[in-house]
């Protein structure tokens, strides 16, 4: 029941997406999707690749799924990614969810057959960075799938302080959006932006797996919550993830809606994943004095105009958040054992990747899409 290149019409439902069970034995060789030159999705090619062994402090995982990321993985595949130089061929995927299939040496904590989410954040090593609090902005922080193999493939090593075992009724595709997007959002709201019940919090784009996932963690965290698309089917579909307020950021009566929305004030964080320039002017209007603009991504990447009299005598903040951090990870997790749950959109088999890839480049989903290694 997992989608094909041909079977789209349907929405994803985590059901019919399990945790592997294991075989006898690891096999010798796998399925992956490498990629041998940057190009169109078209570039990802199923073969069969030595299956990787786990290192002293490492794990190996039987992915379930696998996240379909547009930085991390279509920009990387497309070779215009902003700071990741490859050795081709390249296995991409950064976060995921599987089976521990096999454990290294000093490893404790974790036993094979554990069903677990995988952060993609390698931990970096001790440096002023990781004892403020901003692992993120490390220099020598590595990402899974991008500073070295990854997880579209049928197995993946990583360290074993990568992985989380995940709470029971957790399926594998909601490990997945959540062990990413989730931590990614986390540190959004808990470290840098302080949400707390009571707050205004906006989310422009939150159609995308980490929008989608902003969004409903600010509102798991009991923030008043103003969610934004420019497509009128997706704010249909966001009203059916009951989301009250769903507003189009490029309107110019926006900052006057959202406030409406709001009861007569601003917002106290805004979440900025798009750096689109006519979303940005908008955003400024809507944000409370003293508020913060908060951006992860900026996929979009457009210059800003940003007016400075005004950014300092509202006195307002632009943090950006590059990824996820240790303390985020673990608030995550918190959270979802508290019942908060993110939207995946769809599920594709891993020789779909290129179909995957051209979905979500179309900006298609609302939610995460997740490929499935183990559906074959």
């Amino acid at each position: 029941m997992i989608e094909t290149a041909d079977e789209r019409t349907a929405p994803y439902q985590t059901e019919f997406l399990t945790w592997p069970t294991l075989p006898p034995q690891v096999p010798l060789r796998m399925w992956a999707m490498p990629f041998r030159e940057f190009g169109p999705p078209e570039v990802l090619r199923e073969e069969e690749l030595p299956t990787p062994e786990p290192g002293p402090g490492e794990v190996l995982v039987r992915v379930a799924a696998v996240s379909v990321n547009r930085l991390l993985d279509l920009a990387a595949r497309a070779g215009t990614h902003p700071y990741a130089h490859f050795r081709l061929p390249h296995v991409l995927g950064a976060e995921h969810a599987g089976t521990i299939a096999a454990v290294g040496r000093d490893v404790t904590g974790i036993s094979v057959g554990a069903h677990v989410g995988v952060n993609q954040v390698l931990n970096p090593v001790d440096d002023e960075f990781v004892r403020a609090g901003r692992a993120d902005l490390s220099p020598h922080l590595q990402i899974l799938g991008v500073h070295r193999p990854g997880a579209y493939a049928e197995y993946c090593v990583v360290p074993a302080a990568n992985v989380t075992v995940v709470p029971e009724g957790v399926d594998p595709a909601q490990a997945t959006a959540l062990a990413g997007s989730g931590a990614v959002s986390a540190h959004q709201f808990l470290q840098v932006g302080g949400v707390h019940p009571g707050m205004n919090v906006i989310v422009p784009g939150a159609t995308s797996g980490l929008g989608s996932t902003a969004a409903l963690l600010a509102r798991h965290r009991g923030a008043n919550v103003i969610v934004t698309s420019r497509d009128p089917s997706k704010r249909a579909r966001l009203r059916e993830l009951g989301f009250e307020h769903v507003l189009d950021a490029v309107d110019d009566s926006f900052a006057a809606q959202a406030r409406d929305a709001f009861g007569g004030r601003g917002a106290d964080i805004i979440v900025d994943n798009l750096g689109a320039a006519e979303v940005f002017a908008h955003e400024l209007d809507a944000l409370h004095p003293g508020g913060t603009i908060v951006s992860s991504g900026a996929f979009l990447g457009e210059r800003l105009e940003l007016n400075m009299l005004r950014l300092y005598s509202q006195g307002y903040r632009i943090v950006g958040v590059r990824t996820a951090t240790p303390e985020s990870v673990r608030a995550l997790w918190d959270d979802v054992a508290t019942g908060f749950r993110t939207v995946v959109d769809r599920a594709f088999p891993l020789r779909d990747a290129p179909a995957a890839h051209r979905y979500v480049e179309a900006s298609a989903n609302v939610g995460r899409v997740v490929l499935a290694p183990s559906a074959r």
